[in-house]
């Protein structure tokens, strides 16, 4: 049974999802104006680890992640390099599914981009100015937030709360509101920046009405969980659940999740403190599969911290665990003991997807087959609990000529052609394979 822990109700409650054995999930992807920063990379891998434990358990997933393909930073940064806003947001979406994809991040069931759905965009403002929830003013439309029950709920704040936050403000915008709390649905266009044309002029959505809109046309006015970086929950997801409760009537999500920050070096990462990252850059030095190890098997809601020793510590475990694979099989195995772990890991992981007592389990198991203990049978499970944090090795090119050399060598220790055994040994040894005679035969181990 998993437990998730609900940012609504601040509690561990028990899954139980609106269709039997199945997932419909949505998780806030980013805004395409630059690379994705250690941040970003953060939620994606974590909610990712999410939607792989749900499959690992039998469940049919259906995971949507958008791209914020036009919004003010998407128009300044496209002007400030002379390209339209379109093409910078081809230009870093792509960059994002080459990350992704060097992260070991499954494809999303969709990735839903905002130019795309515009018509539905201005259909569901429509709706909320029909139904009351939403006024025009001098071509822009905003949400009455006083008009929805328990506004900002999800981030544990009141209306009064913010009403005095929001005391003495004065920005231009203010005097196009009824009240100050009110948020933009649509944006009457500046000159010169990309619009659309709608009923109240042409112009283009508020950020946090597209979520809302392609969450509710792929998923339905009801999903299961709504996901994203802990920095979402106000204003972002307070404003999606407003707007979407008073279009639909009905419950937004059913569970609400949120990932921790990163820090870089114990400092909360900056440009201005010159510790903000990309991976688009990081993974020049560092290689995407230990990058997700390090992401995957912490807690998700727990904030981490980035250090050059966390990396490192990273690469060695996850060499460790890919040797563990490289060991003989044997022809027996306890099997009572095989699905202890099994057990141990799906209690782990079933408790909020604690991915950190997750990888413990893991870890004991590993110690338990290099003791001997290696089945086909237990190599299968071994493998399939690896591939929830996104590891999986496989038997590529270069292990094949490995152990093409490797049966070579065999053949001259059995003539005694040592100098040829030796000179194959020292051969892998430049490539960084290590050779390890035992009683069951010869592995080979990374070294």
């Amino acid at each position: 049974m998993i437990k998730i822990y609900d940012t609504m109700t601040r509690s561990l409650r028990k899954f139980v999802p609106l269709t039997e054995n199945v997932v419909n999930m949505y998780v806030c992807g980013p805004t395409v104006y630059n690379y994705i920063h250690i941040g970003n990379a953060r939620s994606a891998v974590a909610f990712d680890t999410i939607r792989r434990y749900f499959e690992y358990t039998g469940y049919k997933v259906n995971y949507v992640s958008n791209f914020t393909d036009v919004d003010d930073k998407i128009i300044k940064a496209a002007a400030k390099v002379g390209v339209t806003p379109k093409d910078l947001a081809d230009r870093f979406i792509t960059a994002f599914m080459e990350d992704a994809k060097a992260l070991g991040i499954k494809p999303a069931t969709q990735n839903p981009r905002v130019m795309d759905y515009m018509a539905e965009i201005i259909s569901f403002v429509h709706d909320l100015i029909e139904k009351g929830f939403a006024y025009e003013s001098a071509g822009d439309v905003y949400f009455r937030v006083v008009k929805s029950e328990h506004y900002a709920k999800l981030a544990n704040k009141t209306l009064a709360d913010l009403e005095a936050g929001a005391s003495g403000r004065t920005d231009t915008e203010i005097v196009l509101k009824e009240n100050p709390l009110d948020f933009a649905l649509w944006k009457s266009a500046k000159p010169g920046e990309i619009y659309w044309d709608s009923p109240w002029g042409p112009g283009r959505p508020g950020w946090h009405i597209e979520c809302s809109v392609m969450a509710t046309e792929i998923l339905g006015a009801t999903i299961d969980i709504h996901g994203g970086g802990a920095d979402l929950e106000f204003p972002h997801h307070t404003n999606e659940i407003a707007q979407s409760e008073a279009k639909t009537g009905h419950t937004f999500a059913n569970y609400w999740m949120h990932n921790g920050f990163v820090n870089v070096e114990n400092e909360k990462m900056s440009k201005s403190l010159g510790n903000f990252v990309t991976v688009h850059d990081m993974l020049k030095t560092v290689n995407g599969q230990v990058l997700r190890f390090f992401l995957a098997t912490q807690q998700y809601r727990k904030p981490i911290n980035f250090t050059e020793k966390a990396i490192h510590d990273a690469e060695v475990n996850l060499k460790y665990l890919k040797n563990t694979l490289q060991q003989p099989l044997t022809e027996r195995v306890d099997e009572q003991q095989l699905q202890t772990f099994v057990a141990a890991f799906k209690e782990a992981m079933n408790d909020d997807f604690n991915a950190a007592n997750g990888i413990t389990v893991v870890f004991d198991m590993a110690k338990w087959i290099n003791s001997g203990h290696y089945t086909n049978g237990v190599k299968a499970a071994f493998e399939k609990i690896l591939s929830v944090f996104g590891i999986v090795f496989e038997t590529d090119t270069l292990d094949l000529e490995i152990e093409t050399l490797i049966a070579k060598r065999q053949e001259a220790r059995a003539i005694h052609d040592f100098a040829t055994a030796d000179a194959i040994r020292n051969q892998l040894a430049d490539q960084g394979i290590k050779l390890l005679d035992t009683k069951e035969g010869v592995r080979w181990i990374r070294d």
